[in-house]
């Protein structure tokens, strides 16, 4: 053979073997990967092929399926979609999944391995799907969505026994039915809900960290406790009214010119919500220790699971005095969730260890076998038993004789602790207004709720955590006790 030929042959011979190589590659190691891409149509193909598993709430299922006449078999369906979609979140064939929907993917659709039995795996046949039971008490659910009613908002109910999530609503909300298919019209409506102001795609319940205002007051007051600056709910504080925040000019004032605040203790301060009070208290601690306190809570969390991801709730590392002063009323950089300030509610009924919130409470195969239960699990201790019981105490007051009485419940032990949070720059924009609470029955159950509304369509002197914010955690507590 001359020598271009054997070159010639070579470089064929080259190309051969990287060719079988690259095949090798894409069959073999590659192959797992492409099967799950979820560009790959055979994935979308596969996971609409049967009927999927379902969520449950109350041991009903929320989801079902229903037969299509395309090449995708079957579509998601919802039971009050709207109702339990900040719960399920949706599974559409164009648009994905989100939520428990796609945290639990594998598991309702068929594919996660623990339902493969021998029989299936010999005759490579997908298992019916398993189940994902849920945490949610019905009634609880829809007593907080009739409560908010029209407005943008949120509310979460939390057994502080357990950490159950009994009701987790978040309004304005959206049906995931209307595009769980992949016709014309789950394209509109699916532009629809993406070119809607109000979002009503987001989690407000989980993921919208607004400034809690003075619903974290009680945060502040645990730590004065905790740090020994107090010794009790009833001990006189040094608090002037007005207050000047620290090396500025500004003074700072109560919402009543009237509220006796002037070294109130923390009982009369948390009853009229006196800024001077709490802002002094959060200077006086030092950013440090308020933020080691609001810590304990969750604040600075990126990671707590329900399992669906909560959003991070903030207390700001870097401040000045005057800043501290404002933090401890709720306001400056201070973020929180729905979810954030119903674990502090939590914590403080349940003598001041916190449960990690918890949305599911078992997953089962097709058969209904238990494959999993995620059980109460501590998220840790967040103040002694003795600051507890006197922050309930406390809370109850602020319901009996102060700022939270529309959250009274005949038959029912109640404590709360309102808040009006700034809103805009120069406080331009319509506060937000917030309840946080907690109830328990003569039987020692309990629940604790928290309450954000966003926007009521109220006008601005109408906005009070009280008038808009108590009722609708008064309906939830009175429904997961009743």
């Amino acid at each position: 053979m001359n020598k271009p030929l054997r070159r010639v042959s070579v470089f064929c011979l080259t190309l051969i073997i990287a060719l079988m190589a690259w095949v090798t590659w894409i069959q073999g190691a590659k192959a797992g990967s492409y099967r799950s891409d979820p560009h790959n149509p055979r994935v979308a193909i596969g996971k609409y092929a049967a009927p999927m598993g379902n969520i449950l709430v109350d041991d009903h299922p929320v989801t079902g399926s229903a037969e299509t006449s395309g090449s995708l078999r079957y579509k998601r369906t919802y039971t009050d979609g709207a109702l339990y979609a900040p719960v399920t979140g949706f599974s559409s064939q164009v648009y994905g999944s989100t939520q428990l929907e796609a945290l639990y993917g594998d598991l309702l659709d068929g594919t996660d391995s623990r339902l493969q039995s021998p029989a299936d795996a010999l005759a490579r046949k997908r298992p019916k799907g398993g189940d994902v039971a849920t945490t949610i008490d019905a009634s609880v659910q829809k007593a907080g969505y009739a409560a908010l009613g029209g407005k943008k908002g949120a509310a979460v109910a939390l057994d502080p026994a357990t950490g159950k999530i009994l009701g987790m609503v978040s309004t304005p909300s959206y049906d995931p039915g209307k595009f769980a298919g992949s016709d014309d019209k789950d394209a509109t409506a699916w532009r629809a809900l993406s070119d809607d102001p109000d979002s009503p795609e987001v989690n407000r319940a989980l993921r919208q960290a607004l400034p809690p205002g003075s619903t974290f007051k009680l945060v502040v007051a645990a730590a004065a406790l905790e740090n020994g600056l107090y010794s009790s709910v009833d001990e006189p504080t040094r608090s002037p009214d007005p207050y000047t925040l620290p090396h500025t000019r500004t003074q700072l004032t109560n919402e009543s010119a009237s509220a006796p605040c002037e070294n109130a203790d923390i009982r009369t301060a948390l009853r009229y919500s006196c800024n001077t009070v709490f802002a002094k208290m959060a200077a006086d601690l030092g950013k440090d220790k308020v933020r080691a306190q609001a810590e304990k809570f969750g604040f600075n969390d990126a990671k707590i699971d329900t399992p669906v991801r909560t959003g991070k709730s903030v207390y700001p590392k870097d401040m000045d005095e005057a800043q501290t002063a404002l933090s401890g009323i709720g306001q400056f950089d201070d973020q929180a969730t729905p979810m954030q300030m119903a674990m502090v509610a939590a914590a403080i009924a349940n003598g001041g260890e916190l449960k990690t919130p918890q949305l599911v409470d078992r997953i089962t195969d097709g058969s209904g076998n238990t494959l999993e239960e995620p059980g109460t699990k501590s998220y840790g201790r967040t103040m002694s038993a003795h600051t507890a019981e006197q922050l309930r105490s406390a809370m109850r007051t602020v319901v009996e004789k102060g700022t939270g009485t529309n959250a009274k419940i005949d038959g029912l032990t109640v404590g709360g602790k309102t808040g009006t949070a700034q809103h805009g720059v120069d406080n331009s924009g319509t506060p937000y207004a917030w309840f946080v609470s907690y109830a328990q029955d003569d039987r020692g159950r309990q629940v604790a709720v928290a309450v954000m509304v966003e926007d009521s369509g109220a006008a601005r002197d109408e906005v009070s955590g009280n008038g808009l914010a108590a009722p609708v955690a008064r309906a939830m507590m009175k429904a997961a006790l009743r």
